[in-house]
C-alpha cells in the first residue's frame, strides 16, 4: 500500500463494501488551498458507492469515526465501514 501523498484523500473500504465495489482503496485529489471543501457524503456520491451512507456505513477519517458532512482535508484517511455485529 502505497502512503497517501499530502495532495490526496485516501479512500478506504472494507468488507462487503470492498467487494461490492470492486476495489479497496483509491487516491482522490484533493485541493491544496482548501478552496473546494469535500465531505465523506460528497465522495460516496461520486463514487457512486452501493447502499445507504446514513443507515447502512460507519465513516471514519483519520481512524476515528467521524461524520458524514465532516470536511475533509489533503492527506485525510477516509474509511468507509459495513455494520459490523457480533455477540
Amino acid at each position: 500500500m502505497a502512503a497517501p501523498c499530502a495532495q490526496e484523500i485516501r479512500i478506504l473500504l472494507f468488507a462487503g463494501l470492498r467487494e461490492q465495489a470492486g476495489w479497496a482503496e483509491q487516491q482522490w485529489p484533493a485541493d491544496p488551498n482548501g478552496a473546494s471543501t469535500l465531505t465523506p457524503r460528497q465522495l460516496w456520491s461520486m463514487l457512486q458507492l452501493p447502499g445507504d451512507l446514513d443507515r447502512q456505513v460507519r465513516v471514519a477519517i483519520n481512524r476515528q469515526f467521524a461524520d458524514a458532512d465532516t470536511p475533509l482535508k489533503p492527506g485525510d484517511e477516509l474509511g468507509f465501514l459495513p455494520p459490523i455485529s457480533g455477540g
